[in-house]
């Protein structure tokens, strides 16, 4: 995939001292073959991110470039997607931190490619909601007379990491399980399944051991722990899923 031409931006309103190629992937399946490279010259500040300096390509000199954002401060998970190679947020990841005159943007591997940056999530949220992400119970409706279900920080201490995951794909994007098995569950949803299973307050351990307990379920994860070192929120699938291997060999109630 050769770049091709490169394109300058306009002066903005603040003063920039320094300029950046933000080189950035062009691709629609429905109309195109194969991915190319546009290369663009996009002035940035100690502040500015990926997420920024895409955003100001696409205000001020490809308006036609597709890519996914909402709240521009790690939070929604929108903007997942290849900064030189690794997975990370656009809104998260700050030019002056990659060290780099070329920040080169792709999308994200082991989802199909809708246009340009952006990738279907819907095996993600399909897996996601097949291991149930609630808390399952009889008495979970509140009735006249009910309380909240109380835990201890040690109770609490057992999920909560998991509770910081904000489906943005990366860890989906790296597990190379995910790019051989198109049934895989893949480790967003087994870390998600390991959430609930660890929370006192859930009763649906048991329905949840059997939906993962297959041939493209936990036992497909080759435990390469390359979703744990992408995830921006701090959440370690791989240890999750180890832990809940011992719940199915025994080890763990």
């Amino acid at each position: 995939m050769a770049a091709q031409s490169t394109q300058i931006s306009k002066p903005t309103s603040i003063p920039a001292s320094k300029y950046v190629t933000l080189r950035i992937s062009k691709f629609n399946p429905k109309k195109e073959s194969s991915p190319k490279f546009i290369d663009f010259k996009v002035p940035y500040q100690k502040w500015t991110t990926v997420l920024d300096a895409i955003l100001h390509v696409k205000q001020n000199l490809d308006h036609s470039i597709g890519v996914r954002y909402s709240c521009r401060q790690a939070s929604c998970g929108s903007c997942g997607m290849k900064i030189n190679g690794r997975p990370a947020l656009a809104c998260f990841t700050k030019i002056i931190e990659l060290n780099s005159d070329v920040i080169t943007v792709e999308p994200m591997n082991n989802f199909p490619i809708i246009r340009d940056l952006v990738v279907g999530f819907e095996r993600m949220f399909s897996t996601h909601k097949k291991i149930k992400p609630y808390i399952i119970r009889e008495d979970s409706e509140i009735t006249p007379g009910t309380k909240e279900f109380l835990q201890t920080p040690e109770e609490v201490e057992k999920y909560i990491q998991f509770s910081n995951c904000i489906k943005c794909g990366l860890c989906n994007s790296v597990c190379p399980t995910m790019a051989t098995d198109s049934s895989f569950v893949g480790p967003q949803a087994l870390a998600q399944a390991y959430r609930y299973i660890a929370d006192t307050r859930d009763k649906g351990k048991k329905d949840r051991l059997k939906i993962i307990d297959d041939s493209h379920g936990i036992w497909r994860c080759h435990f390469a722990g390359s979703c744990s070192q992408v995830c921006p929120k701090g959440v370690d699938p791989a240890m999750g899923i180890q832990l809940l291997r011992g719940y199915l060999l025994g080890f763990r109630s």
